[in-house]
């Protein structure tokens, strides 16, 4: 079965990997990855799945702060602004890609993408003692974070191949013999830049005619297919499909469907929690404990499973280091060091387990507790980094652990086939790569025999 499911996806991992586009994406993304998986450390412990931890964290007061709020500090510089990284590392890798100047057209995308970023941060204030709405100046931290990556990748190859285009046709700046080279470059990519910004604000301003700006539009439109999810099992398998669509191409998927989705769930357990508590109107399989707790384990695609089959059965250096680096994140449901160094991004051959096994936990979770063979969660909140096993049998019972123990099983087969067919790409490469390295020469070695004393 592995080698007939090798021919079909092999052409496809050849394709990919000389493709400019999707090679760009994958190591744009390489670049965040050292840095979420050092922010993933202290999103750990920030939130120990330790009852009141967080309570004591918040509670020690530091200066103007609190310990709570100094150790999501490693988190904001990290996963908070990784669209700003994301956009910086494809730009450049693209640039690299079509031979053009790799830090100018990394500046230029940056600064395009900034552009047609709305500076508006909502929030409220008291105002003589009532909460009024305000709307200041500022960088939402929102759109700079994996929110934003979806806009931020076509800012990448919209702005190289604009920067490239002019500097190919010879619109530049030339200076004079002898000037040194960093100024030469730097002038020599001013008409470039002032083109590329020309067309970018252009873009920004129409936008503006209508009252609103390219990234309110992108996340709207995503949004609209969502609006009439309710609370079944074929709604939350809906949602759930668009949810990994959505992290396919880079896009939070979680900020995206939970702003429509997760207050119906979290009514759900409201009353799911009343109903426990009191006897008082019915339950409900479908609800925020479900989603967070049976639907996915270890973040987005249930990529635990994914990790658990990187380790047991992967041999290429790049995906072993990759596996024990993401291993205590993923045990914590922290994924991003998975999703973007893997990656998942961007990458058709893992979409299709990536997509699938939490598509059949969700199922299969909710005939079990359908049919009464695992009892419906409680409703009580349970911290959503709690490994799983203890956070099953916490909101159901004995049952509930056992169940997602099984499931994370089924998920580490279903995502074998398509992992060692990464695995067999990433071991050709290591191979070529080693083999190259024997080929080249050494510039250190001296050669024997061409040493002759005849001259001396």
């Amino acid at each position: 079965m592995f080698e007939k499911l090798e021919k079909v996806l092999m052409p496809l991992a050849e394709a990919i990997g000389n493709n400019k586009v999707l090679v760009s994406i994958r190591d744009g993304f390489l670049i965040i990855t050292p840095l979420l998986i050092a922010g993933s450390i202290f999103l750990v412990i920030a939130n120990l799945p330790i009852p009141g931890f967080s309570e004591w964290c918040a509670s020690i007061t530091i200066g103007n702060g609190t310990l709570a709020t100094y150790l999501s500090k490693p988190t904001d510089a990290t996963f908070s602004v990784m669209a700003i990284f994301a956009t910086f590392g494809i730009a450049y890798s693209y640039a690299k890609q079509v031979k053009s100047d790799p830090l100018f057209c990394a500046a230029a995308a940056l600064m395009a993408w900034f552009l047609i970023m709305p500076y508006v941060v909502t929030g409220s204030a008291k105002v003589g003692g009532e909460a009024v709405d305000v709307a200041l100046s500022g960088i939402p931290l929102g759109w700079v974070g994996a929110k934003g990556i979806f806009v931020g990748i076509f800012c990448s190859f919209g702005a190289t191949i604009i920067y490239t285009w002019v500097k190919n046709r010879g619109w530049v700046i030339k200076m004079p013999v002898g000037v040194p080279p960093t100024v030469t470059e730097s002038f020599s990519s001013l008409i470039p830049i002032t083109v590329t910004m020309t067309l970018f604000f252009v873009i920004n301003l129409v936008f503006g005619m209508f009252g609103t700006n390219v990234f309110d539009v992108v996340f709207v439109f995503l949004q609209t297919p969502l609006l009439g999810l309710g609370d079944t099992l074929g709604a939350m398998v809906v949602a759930y499909l668009f949810l990994h669509a959505f992290w396919f191409f880079g896009i939070n998927g979680g900020s995206v469907v939970g702003a429509v989705f997760n207050p119906i769930l979290q009514t759900l357990s409201a009353e799911n929690l009343e109903f426990f508590r009191t006897g008082v109107g019915e339950g409900h399989i479908i609800c925020q404990q479900f989603q967070d707790l049976f639907a996915t384990f270890g973040g987005c695609g249930s990529t635990l499973s994914l990790l658990i089959a990187m380790i047991l059965f992967c041999k290429s250096a790049r995906i072993k280091q990759l596996s024990r680096l993401a291993l205590i994140p993923g045990v914590f449901n922290i994924n991003e060091p998975i999703v973007f160094g893997l990656p998942i991004v961007m990458n058709p051959i893992i979409v299709i387990p990536f997509v699938l096994v939490p598509t059949l936990n969700i199922i299969i979770s909710y005939f079990a507790m359908s049919w009464g063979m695992v009892p419906i969660c409680s409703g009580v909140q349970i911290p959503w980094t709690m490994p799983l096993g203890i956070s099953g049998l916490l909101a159901t019972n004995w049952a509930g652990g056992v169940l997602q123990i099984i499931l994370l099983a089924m998920g580490v087969f279903i995502y074998l086939p398509f992992i060692k067919v990464i695995d067999n790409q990433y071991l050709r490469d290591e191979q070529l790569a080693a083999e190259d390295a024997l080929k080249a020469p050494d510039e250190d070695d001296v050669d024997l025999d061409s040493l002759s004393f005849d001259d001396l």
